[in-house]
């Protein structure tokens, strides 16, 4: 079974949440950021793996913000 892929504009709308949730300095923030902007294989795996190491609470209030704005 193949793993579920983002793509970029949804890593940068989910970065804008985590920047509120946790801060545009939180490492887990620029590293979404950082895969949006680049759209490279290494920044995103980097970027998802920081996603999935996040609290759940804040992992889930972010993928919440994302289910409000659309």
């Amino acid at each position: 079974m193949q793993e579920p892929t983002i793509d970029r504009a949804a890593m940068g709308r989910l970065a804008k949440a985590l920047s509120f949730i946790c801060g545009p300095q939180h490492p887990t923030t620029i590293a979404l950021q950082t895969a949006s902007d680049s759209g490279a294989e290494r920044d995103i795996k980097a970027a998802r793996a920081a996603f999935l190491k996040l609290k759940p609470s804040d992992r889930n209030s972010a993928l919440a913000m994302l289910r409000d704005v659309d």
